[in-house]
C-alpha cells in the first residue's frame, strides 16, 4: 500500500502537494518528503487565487483517473500547497488507478 492515500469503505483520501503557476499541467508521481510523508506531486498552470488552482487540480486528476470531477472534495488544505482530497468511489478501483500512476 502506498502511504500517499488511505482507502475507506466508500472513498479514498489522497495527500497531494500542488505547485500552482507551473509551466504545464502535470502529475509528477509520488514522492516522500523530508518529513517522511508521502504525497502525489502535481502542478497546474492556474494561479492560486479564488480556487483556480484547486479547480485545475481536480480537472487534471479527474482526467488522469478517468472519474467525474464531482467525485472530488477537499478534506483539508484548500489554501495550502499540501492538500488532502476525498475521492468518492469504489476504493479497490481507485487504488488500482492510483497504483498505475507514475512514481517520481
Amino acid at each position: 500500500m502506498n502511504e500517499a492515500w488511505q482507502a475507506f469503505p466508500d472513498h479514498v483520501r489522497l495527500s497531494i502537494r500542488l505547485t500552482p503557476n507551473a509551466g504545464r499541467d502535470a502529475i509528477d508521481g509520488f514522492e516522500t518528503g523530508a518529513d517522511g510523508e508521502t504525497y502525489l506531486k502535481a502542478r497546474v498552470t492556474a494561479v492560486p487565487e479564488k480556487g483556480k488552482a484547486n479547480k485545475a487540480l481536480i480537472a487534471l486528476l479527474a482526467k488522469t483517473l478517468r472519474i467525474p470531477k464531482s467525485s472530488f472534495s477537499f478534506i483539508s488544505g484548500d489554501t495550502a500547497r499540501k492538500k488532502i482530497l476525498r475521492i468518492d468511489g469504489d476504493p479497490e478501483d481507485l487504488t488500482g488507478k492510483l497504483n498505475a500512476m507514475p512514481k517520481a
